[in-house]
C-alpha cells in the first residue's frame, strides 16, 4: 500500500511593513515636534536668556552650572535641538544611502537638514540679540515670526520625507489641486504668525481676568503685540472655514483627521483664552497645531501626488 505524501501548506507571504527608513524619519518627526512644544515652554516662562548672551555654549560653557531654574529650561532645549542634529543628518545620510538620485526622499531629507540648520541660525538670533524674556519690541515680533515659518517648513519636510520613504508618489505642483492646496497652507501659516504675536503678548503682558484682557486689546496707547493680538481669533476663524471646505473637495481618512484636528484646535484656543493662557495651554495648543499642519501638509501631499511610484 502506497502511502500519500502530505501535501505542503502554501501560507500567504506576511504583508510587507513600512520601511525602516520611513519608520526612523517618522521619529525624526516626533522628536521635532517634542523640540517645538519645549520651546514654547522655554518662551512662555521667560527662560530664553537663561544662558546668557552666549550661543552655542550656555553661559559660555558647554555644560554649565545649572544655578537656575531658567537655565535648565534653556539648556535642556538647546541640548534637546543638539540631539536634533545627529537625528536629522543620519536621516540625510541614510536617504542618499537608500535611494538612487532622484528619490523625492533624498531631496525631503537634504531640505530638512537645511531648515534645521536655519531653525538654529535663528534661534541664535533671537539670543544674541536680546529678543528673547521681557524684550516686547516689534523686532522680536518679527524675528518670531521668521522663527515659526521656518519651523513649519521644516515640519513639513520632514512628513514629506517619511511619507515619500514610505514608497508614496512624487508631487505634481500645477493645477486646481495645486492653488487649493498652497492657499490652505498659506492660511495655516499666516494664522500660525498671528498665533505667536499672540502667545507672546499673553507672557509679555498677562491679563488678571478676560474682561482686562479685551481692554488691553482695544486700548490704542497699548503695546503693538497687544493690538495685533485681536486679529488672531479672526484669522483662525475665517482659517477653519476655509480648511473645511478644502477638506470636503477630497473627503478621506486624512481629510477627517484635519477636520478633527481643526475643531480639537479651535477649542483648544477658546479654552486658553478663558483661562488666560496658562503655560500648559499653550503647550497643548502649539502640538495640536503642529499635528494640525503635518495632517494637513499630508493631506495636501495625498491630492497632488502623482499615479506613478516615486
Amino acid at each position: 500500500m502506497v502511502k500519500a505524501e502530505p501535501v505542503p501548506v502554501v501560507r500567504p507571504a506576511p504583508a510587507p511593513g513600512l520601511p525602516a527608513f520611513a519608520r526612523y524619519a517618522w521619529g525624526v518627526l516626533a522628536y521635532n515636534v517634542a523640540v517645538i512644544v519645549w520651546g514654547a515652554y522655554v518662551r512662555a516662562t521667560g527662560s530664553g536668556a537663561g544662558c546668557g548672551n552666549h550661543w552655542p555654549l550656555c553661559n559660555g560653557q558647554v555644560v554649565p552650572q545649572l544655578a537656575s531654574v531658567q537655565r535648565l529650561i534653556e539648556f535642556t532645549h538647546r541640548a534637546s535641538s543638539g540631539v536634533d542634529t545627529f537625528l536629522s543628518l543620519g536621516l540625510a545620510v541614510w536617504a542618499f544611502r537608500a535611494f538612487a538620485r532622484p528619490h523625492p526622499a533624498r531631496l525631503g531629507a537634504a531640505l530638512s537638514t537645511t531648515f534645521l540648520v536655519t531653525e538654529a541660525l535663528l534661534g541664535a538670533l533671537l539670543v544674541k540679540l536680546g529678543l528673547v524674556e521681557h524684550n516686547a519690541s516689534p523686532a522680536r515680533a518679527w524675528a518670531d515670526g521668521a522663527h515659526l515659518v521656518n519651523t513649519l517648513t521644516l515640519v513639513a519636510c520632514l512628513a514629506l520625507t517619511a511619507w515619500w520613504g514610505g514608497g508614496r508618489p512624487r508631487l505634481r505642483l500645477a493645477g486646481r489641486a495645486a492653488w487649493l492646496a498652497g492657499v490652505s497652507l498659506g492660511a495655516v501659516v499666516l494664522l500660525g504668525v498671528s498665533g505667536v504675536i499672540a502667545a507672546l503678548g499673553d507672557t509679555l503682558f498677562p491679563a488678571a481676568s478676560l474682561q482686562s484682557g479685551f481692554a488691553q486689546d482695544l486700548d490704542a496707547t497699548a503695546n503693538v503685540l497687544l493690538r495685533l493680538r485681536l486679529w488672531h481669533p479672526m484669522i483662525a476663524g475665517a482659517t477653519a472655514a476655509w480648511l473645511l471646505f478644502y477638506t470636503m473637495t477630497r473627503p478621506g481618512r486624512l481629510a477627517w483627521a484635519v477636520a478633527g484636528l481643526l475643531a480639537a484646535q479651535l477649542a483648544a484656543g477658546l479654552l486658553n483664552l478663558v483661562l488666560l493662557a496658562p503655560v500648559w495651554m499653550q503647550m497643548l495648543h502649539l502640538f495640536l497645531a503642529d499635528s494640525l499642519w503635518i495632517a494637513l501638509v499630508l493631506l495636501c501631499a495625498t491630492n497632488l501626488a502623482r499615479t506613478e511610484p516615486a
